[in-house]
């Protein structure tokens, strides 16, 4: 038997862990089904809408974070080069081209294999990570689509450190 083929028993649906948290926050999450939970959180930029899936098969937590933000057929190649540089420069998690809706969202995945449960901190985590990559790099998807920037030029723009806030 390989271990693939194991069956190991899970006491409680992963996505039971991100209500409690959310409830505990006092965020405001929908219930979709038993194996999904939808929440919208506000943002420095934007509102993102975070959505946590409960992924059986591979026994993952999945995360998918959108913001509003359509994607034109003339910017789509432009996008895709601004999607290579961010994704070079985030660590956990990825950003992607939902073709469906042509809008961007950033992805990631807790591997719960083996009958593992999450904890609290592990969704805060999850989470914090999902939108302080949007938040970091909303700006640059935004001068792609909106202003017409090249991707290197929205990178940079958004990589230039300031001190202070208005």
């Amino acid at each position: 038997m390989s271990l693939l083929e194991m069956q190991i028993e899970r006491h409680s649906n992963p996505v039971d862990m991100i209500e409690f948290v959310a409830a505990s926050n006092d965020w405001t999450f929908e219930r979709s089904g038993e194996d999904e939970i939808a929440m919208t959180v506000a943002g420095h930029w934007t509102d993102y809408h975070v959505s946590f899936s409960w992924m059986e098969e591979f026994e993952a937590l999945h995360l998918a974070c959108a913001f509003d933000l359509k994607v034109s057929d003339q910017r789509t190649n432009e996008v895709i080069r601004l999607l290579s540089h961010v994704n070079g420069q985030v660590l956990m998690g990825h950003f992607d081209l939902w073709r469906q809706e042509d809008v961007v969202i950033f992805r990631q995945s807790l591997l719960l294999a083996g009958g593992a449960e999450p904890n609290n901190q592990q969704v805060e985590v999850l989470l914090s990570s999902a939108l302080e990559a949007c938040e970091t790099y909303y700006q640059a998807f935004q001068f792609v689509v909106w202003s017409g920037m090249e991707a290197k030029a929205a990178m940079d723009a958004v990589l230039f450190e300031t001190v202070g806030e208005c």
